[in-house]
């Protein structure tokens, strides 16, 4: 947490309480949250800045100033929160304070510490390394299931981290991979190369389908997540696998097991969900 869905709602409310404002100075209270350039630069630089626009990459929120590009990864458990005042006491896990020329501010919270931001000339966010190995967004425009089924040809690893791997399709994390893959009943561990042609399509459609859905319900809330409103998503309650072990599968009624892959813990049902012995694709 946050995917892909949370972090467009929190770019979304960024932009209502932020677009057009001017950074007054920046306080950076842990220097391991910003990457570079050194913490010093990077807050000097970010003064007299004017927010021109907010721009999501992936799971990369990427500020639009006057002369540079801020890109934010929230990772875990980052999260921003907007103050009409300045804040003479500073709350728990605040790592980063922007504050404006108007006097509010905007403070970047993280429990873990494992959120980045880095500072680059402006209009280069396109070629930070984190962004250039990112597959297309999930949507009917960019996410081509030809090149999907492609790709998918040449990939024995099992199709739940090859959607986290960010180089298929972006936004996928733990929760929406395991609901994709329970949607159109794939194992999770069914390697890539061996899903049929009908299976591939069935998952295109899905992700493409469910990404929107949890924007459009503001995101899932499972454990901290909130909106730049300070307020959950609502997706949570449209889980249909991750999160239920033990419980029914809505479609069998078979019990949820959940098992690790590749260090994530991974719902899916066993009915359901099978994996099937097949030779691999030949490569497209």
């Amino acid at each position: 947490m946050p995917e892909l869905p949370e972090v467009e709602i929190i770019r979304r409310g960024l932009e209502q309480y932020v677009l057009g404002k001017t950074i007054k100075k920046v306080d950076v209270l842990f220097a391991g949250i910003v990457d570079a350039p050194e913490v010093a630069v990077f807050s000097e630089k970010l003064q007299g800045e004017r927010i021109e626009a907010i721009l999501r990459r992936g799971k990369f929120l990427i500020f639009k100033l006057a002369n540079h590009d801020l890109l934010s990864h929230l990772r875990m458990e980052g999260k921003y929160e907007f103050h009409e005042q300045k804040e003479e006491m500073v709350a728990k896990h605040v790592h980063v304070i922007f504050t404006f020329t108007d006097d509010t501010q905007l403070c970047y919270k993280d429990t873990r510490k494992f959120g980045r931001m880095t500072l680059v000339e402006k209009d280069q966010a396109c070629f930070y390394k984190g962004l250039q190995k990112l597959g297309p967004e999930p949507t009917v425009a960019d996410f081509s299931f030809l090149i999907f089924w492609k790709q998918l040809a040449n990939l024995k690893k099992s199709i739940k981290p090859l959607l986290l791997e960010q180089k298929l399709v972006v936004g996928l994390g733990n929760i929406y991979a395991d609901e994709v893959l329970w949607k159109v009943q794939i194992h999770p561990r069914q390697p890539g190369n061996t899903l049929l042609q009908k299976e591939v399509s069935a998952l295109h459609q899905a992700i493409i389908e469910i990404l929107a859905q949890a924007i459009a319900k503001g995101g899932t809330t499972i454990r901290s997540y909130q909106n730049a409103w300070g307020k959950i998503g609502h997706f949570q309650s449209e889980l249909k696998v991750y999160g239920r072990m033990g419980k029914p599968c809505f479609r069998c009624e078979a019990k949820i097991e959940k098992i690790q892959l590749t260090g994530r813990g991974t719902h899916y049902c066993p009915k359901c969900q099978k994996v099937y012995e097949r030779q691999s694709r030949t490569k497209a």
